[in-house]
């Protein structure tokens, strides 16, 4: 998988900047499609964000750290003011809390569609004027990674509301090869992301060295066949699978198998963004949690990989080892590395460290410019709206 965004040039980032606002606007489209006004009747859920709302943020993010050229996301650090008079008050993420920005006095639709536009426009104007530099072009890589993560957030948001998503982007994670173990003899390795790297997420410096021990790893992620098992074995009912925190999610649930399973008969059913599927036994299983991830491992005697041990099993160049379908919740707590220094984007790593959980590749609905093998994704451990699954490794010894 390769990824291109991080080190792009003033063209392609232009295409690409583009291409990410058209698709943006393609999936805010599908609430008004499907009969639901993005800012007033969307329920308010701790998971998603009013449509109308995120719509509005990506912009004004874009028009924050390129237009007003601000050196942090402190509100002191930028220049100008907002081309919406309370933009600032309305759509700045670190001032508004989640919970109140379902009662903000919003612009209408029109009026943010419009207001995106315009930022485009000027973003795209300015870009022209900017040197081939990786200091030059870094706030738009930035804001371009920030509507690329929005994006993929508009279609979670999508599922968990069972509304239909663009047909271009409503593929399904492909059937898997034939699943294989594979072993990796380990060494020293350097992880995260140099300096010089083009674009890096301040999570991802510094770059050190670390040794991974020799390990065995699964080839492909956990299928839905597999999963299965474990659910028909009563792994949901059986508490010495489960962790503490585990347990106690679980017990709020009240779940016996994975988000949006349902029997039928013989065979699960599955809804996938609004319409009820026969869920295929070859696809990774996805809307996982990293309780429910960990619960399968107990109950097989696996464990999940570590965020190194992944990062090595996907820069080795092994063929056997395909990632990208779905994210990968790892066994490693999010954490900084060291010498952690945070990025102008101040709250993107820094307010989630050592409550969230690192998971790792991509999934189908993440654009191929954004994937990379050092991106640290990073989620609450009970988050199963996510396009999400795992895969094992074997215990040493």
């Amino acid at each position: 998988m390769t990824s291109t965004f991080r080190n792009a040039t003033s063209q392609q980032l232009a295409e690409a900047l583009q291409h990410a606002r058209d698709y943006t606007l393609s999936l805010f489209d599908c609430f008004a499609v499907a009969g639901m006004d993005a800012s007033a009747r969307v329920p308010q859920l701790r998971i998603i964000n009013p449509p109308l709302w995120e719509l509005g943020h990506i912009a004004w993010f874009a028009e924050w750290f390129i237009l007003r050229e601000a050196a942090s996301s402190h509100p002191a650090d930028a220049n100008g003011n907002c081309l919406l008079t309370k933009g600032d008050d309305w759509f700045d993420s670190a001032r508004v809390p989640h919970r109140s920005r379902w009662t903000l006095d919003l612009p209408s639709t029109g009026g943010v569609k419009t207001y995106c536009h315009e930022v485009l426009d000027r973003v795209l104007d300015k870009l022209t004027r900017e040197p081939n530099t990786d200091q030059a072009l870094y706030p738009y890589r930035l804001a371009l990674a920030h509507e690329d993560m929005h994006g993929e957030a508009f279609l979670y948001t999508l599922q968990t509301l069972g509304l239909p998503a663009p047909v271009r982007t409503a593929a399904e994670a492909q059937p898997m090869f034939a699943p294989s173990e594979i072993g990796f003899p380990g060494g020293t390795i350097e992880l995260g992301s140099q300096e010089g790297d083009g674009f890096v997420f301040d999570n991802e410096r510094q770059a050190h060295r670390f040794h991974v021990a020799p390990f065995r790893m699964d080839s492909t992620l956990v299928s839905n066949a597999q999963y299965a098992d474990f659910v028909t074995d009563g792994g949901y009912d059986q508490r010495q699978f489960w962790s503490d925190a585990g347990a106690a999610w679980l017990m709020r649930q009240e779940r016996s198998a994975p988000r949006y399973w349902q029997r039928d008969g013989a065979q699960w059913r599955t809804m996938r963004f609004g319409r009820l599927c026969t869920l295929s036994g070859a696809e990774p299983v996805r809307h996982i949690s990293l309780f429910e991830a960990q619960a399968y491992c107990a109950w097989a005697g696996r464990r999940l990989p570590t965020e190194a041990e992944w990062e090595y099993a996907a820069l080795s160049g092994h063929p056997a080892f395909r990632w990208g379908q779905l994210w990968e919740w790892t066994a490693s707590p999010f954490e900084p590395y060291p010498d952690f220094q945070p990025d102008r984007y101040l709250e993107y790593s820094e307010p989630w460290f050592h409550t969230h959980q690192v998971l790792r590749g991509a999934s189908f609905a993440t654009p191929s410019r954004f994937g990379s093998a050092k991106f640290r994704n990073f989620y609450a451990p009970e988050r199963d709206d996510l396009f999400a699954g795992f895969r094992t490794c074997a215990w040493p010894g």
